[in-house]
């Protein structure tokens, strides 16, 4: 595609396109009760935004960027299993952690109130 924004959310830089979909860890609203399926979303953290053959940075974020989308279900990723051991002692540890996750989709990329 010829448009693509670099968006910041959960601690990472993702790079979105209108009509594809993304995971996202840490996401502030990521409570079931609040997050159901075809909530809308708006990401004011746009870092870039590339449409054709112009890009605009921004300083740290594009003023009147936005991009909008809407989650589509949120979910438990994959048990990490952490195992401690200390050999000699007989000392053992193991715990385990889910992350909550939610699966969104880039409807559109805005700039300045247009649709690129």
């Amino acid at each position: 595609m010829s448009i693509y924004a670099i968006i910041e959310t959960g601690g990472e830089q993702l790079r979105v396109e209108p009509g594809r979909f993304y995971n996202i860890r840490h996401f502030a609203l990521l409570k079931q009760k609040i997050l159901s399926s075809n909530t809308k979303i708006l990401i004011y953290r746009v870092l870039l935004i590339h449409h054709k053959s112009i890009i605009s940075i921004g300083h740290p974020w594009l003023k009147g960027a936005i991009v909008k989308g809407r989650i589509l279900h949120s979910h438990l990723e994959n048990k990490i299993t952490i195992y401690k051991m200390n050999s000699k002692k007989k000392t053992r540890r193991k715990l385990g952690h889910r992350q909550n996750s939610a699966r969104f989709v880039v409807d559109s990329i805005c700039l300045n109130g247009k649709e690129l």
